[in-house]
Order: C-alpha cells, then sequence, then structure tokens
C-alpha cells in the first residue's frame, strides 16, 4: 500500500496563494470527488499541519472557510468531518406550498431558499397553484404523492389555513410523508393548534413578540381600547399573534374587559357597524395585512376616519401596503431570511436526522405609516 507523503508541494499556480488555501482546496477537492465520503473523518489538526508544513492556526483557518461552505462539521473532542451534503449529487427539496402565487410572502421565502450559499448544488422541485379551495386540497396531495414517488430528499411544507378541514388535510399530508421517511421542515406555521407544538422543526417569524410590539406601538400612541381582527380558520400563528397582543394589554394593565379578539370577515359591513357601535374600539391590530386592508375599505365605505376615528396596524408588510389609501403601519417579515434559515434547517436536518426538533423564529421591523396615526412613513426597529 503507498504511503502518504508527509508534506504537499504546491504547484506553480499555488505558489502565490496563502497556505491556507492550499489547504482548503485540497480538502474541498477530497470531499466533492468523494475521497472523503459523507461522515467521514478528516485527517486531524495536527496531522494536517504536518503534511502541509504549517502551523496548526493555519490548518485551523481553513477548516473554518470549509465550514463556511457548509462541506465540513466539526464536533468536539471527536475531529473534523466530511458533512453528507458536500457531495456533487446534491438533494432534490419539494416545495408543498399551497398559496404559493397567492399569498405574498411565500415567494420571497422560496427566493430566500433559493440564494443560499448551498443552494446550487441542490434542486428545488415547485408545484403549481391554484385559486379554489377544494382544488387546492386536491392538487396538494397529489403533489405530495408525486413527491415520494420521486423520491424527494425532504419537503418544505406551508401547511393550510382558512379552511374548516385544514387539520384534516394537512395530517394526511405529513402522515404520507413520515411513511415514506422523507424529512418535513414547516414554513410559517405550525400544523398543531396554539400553543401545542407538531415534531416537525418550523422556521418562521416569533409571531407572539410581533404581535405585542405592533399592541405597544398603539398604547404608546394613545389607544385605550385595542380590538384584534382575524378570519375564522386561521393558521396557529394568528392565535399566537392573539396572545401577544393580549399580553400586551396586561402589561400596560388595560383592564381584561377590554380584551376584544374579533373572528369574522372584514368586509362583512353588519359585523363592522356592530362591533363599533357596541365596543367602539379606538385602534384595531390586524393579524396580517390582506385582513387590515379589507378592513380599511370597509370602515371607509362606513364613513369613518383612519387614523382620526380608529389606528389600523397590519403584519406583512406586503407591497401593497404602502399603497392603500391610507398607508398601512405593519410589522416587515424578513422573508429571505426566512427562506435562507429553512435550507439551513433542513441541511441540518439531513446531516443529523436525530436532532432536537427546533423552532427558528426571526424577529420582524415595525414599519410606522399614517394609518396609525404616528410619525407618517418611516421605519423603528
Amino acid at each position: 500500500m503507498n504511503k502518504r507523503p508527509e508534506t504537499a508541494h504546491a504547484t506553480e499556480s499555488q505558489v502565490d496563494q496563502p497556505k491556507y488555501r492550499l489547504i482548503f482546496e485540497s480538502l474541498k477537492e477530497g470531499i466533492l470527488s468523494g475521497t472523503y465520503r459523507s461522515g467521514a473523518r478528516l485527517p486531524s489538526e495536527a496531522e494536517l499541519s504536518r503534511r502541509f508544513a504549517v502551523s496548526r492556526m493555519t490548518v485551523v483557518q481553513a477548516i473554518k472557510e470549509l465550514q463556511k461552505l457548509g462541506l465540513v462539521s466539526r464536533r468536539v473532542g471527536s475531529g473534523t468531518y466530511a458533512t453528507q451534503h458536500a457531495t456533487h449529487e446534491g438533494y432534490s427539496f419539494g416545495l408543498l406550498i399551497p398559496d404559493l402565487g397567492q399569498t405574498e410572502i411565500f415567494e420571497p421565502i422560496c427566493q430566500g431558499m433559493a440564494r443560499h450559499p448551498l443552494a446550487g448544488r441542490h434542486s428545488l422541485v415547485w408545484g403549481h397553484s391554484i385559486s379554489d379551495s377544494r382544488q387546492k386540497e386536491k392538487a396538494a396531495e397529489e403533489l405530495c404523492h408525486y413527491f415520494i414517488s420521486k423520491k424527494v430528499s425532504g419537503v418544505f411544507f406551508a401547511p393550510f389555513e382558512l379552511s374548516p378541514i385544514k387539520n384534516e388535510v394537512n395530517g394526511r399530508l405529513v402522515a404520507a410523508l413520515d411513511r415514506a421517511g422523507i424529512p418535513v421542515v414547516l414554513l410559517d406555521r405550525c400544523i398543531e393548534p396554539y400553543p401545542l407544538r407538531s415534531k416537525y422543526d418550523l422556521i418562521g417569524i416569533d409571531n407572539r413578540r410581533t404581535a405585542y410590539i405592533a399592541a405597544e406601538y398603539l398604547l404608546k400612541l394613545g389607544a385605550k381600547h385595542i380590538a384584534y381582527f382575524a378570519q375564522p380558520n386561521s393558521a396557529p400563528t394568528v392565535d399566537a399573534r392573539a396572545a401577544g397582543y393580549r399580553e400586551a394589554l396586561y402589561a400596560y394593565k388595560i383592564p381584561p374587559k377590554h380584551d376584544l379578539d374579533v373572528r369574522g370577515d372584514p368586509s362583512d359591513d353588519v359585523l363592522i357597524k356592530r362591533l363599533l357601535r357596541t365596543h367602539k374600539p379606538d385602534a384595531v391590530l390586524c393579524a396580517n395585512d390582506h385582513t387590515a386592508a379589507t378592513l380599511m375599505q370597509s370602515l371607509i365605505r362606513l364613513g369613518y376616519s383612519i387614523p382620526g376615528d380608529i389606528r389600523i396596524v397590519g403584519i406583512d408588510d406586503v407591497k401593497y401596503a404602502s399603497l392603500l389609501p391610507i398607508p398601512l403601519t405593519t410589522q416587515h417579515q424578513p422573508c429571505l431570511d426566512i427562506g435562507r434559515t429553512a435550507m439551513s434547517a433542513m441541511l441540518d436536518r439531513m446531516e443529523s436526522p436525530n436532532l432536537p426538533t427546533r423552532d427558528i423564529l426571526l424577529s420582524c421591523r415595525m414599519v410606522v405609516r399614517k394609518s396609525c396615526g404616528g410619525n407618517g412613513l418611516g421605519d423603528k426597529a
């Protein structure tokens, strides 16, 4: 058997490279070519130091660069290992997103996945979007079984909402993927009602904190009687936001009788009239921008002034939020970052299937516009 040389010699084209780059390129080539297979332990730092005739710190610098690319993982007390996603073949991931193309946040989330530093070695399989809810549920199940037949490596799933049978449909979809042994990463929302938790990784925003900050901002503007408005059969994120709204009221010692959680159609004039006549809210925190925009149209149609008679705040910061008749104050979702983080979480799950289930919840940014009666256009951290 031929022994490896004790030292490595640089080629003429490599002479001008920093020493750590020689180690980096050598190990990178070995990983991508399959010399170091998935999960294989790389030579120790001491061995690499001798082989390349460099200091140990130079070796560490090269390994850190490999870590940034996701090609290796370091285990304390054990060594450095080639990761499972460090191959030419890459993974194929399915996108099971029923609202793709209809709910604005999911397109930039998918763009964020595609912009992940390691996304170039993997593929994303998209499905068709359908507007009819009954057809949408059927199409999602067909797409799910298509992913299973193609043996995709994992599925990013944004569970159904706004449907009376959403829990049943979501349960069937994840059960089918479980039987096929396909990992699932949830986007934006859980499949269990708030505050219960499923066994799947979840990537989204910190909904409770986001609503707390929005409600707190209205309280600081002088609002005394804030309503929370959401549509029926919404996702668990909406209930998490309701919890944040209530926490803000409690923190500011607002009497419990002023806790006004409304679930209904924001275009229903009868409902809106009854709400305003009976409870007289001076501000409304809406579960999302779509609800806020629809409610705004209803209030204008009924002759109310925004923000003079009633202040409105949403959550999402969709593209049309600044173009509404009264530009909407809202919380901006970092959708690109959610997508990048979701891809990282999926790759982590592929590398370490036994990782504990994780919620990775990102912060939003308050965007202040005219609908709340604040200081006009501008951002608030």
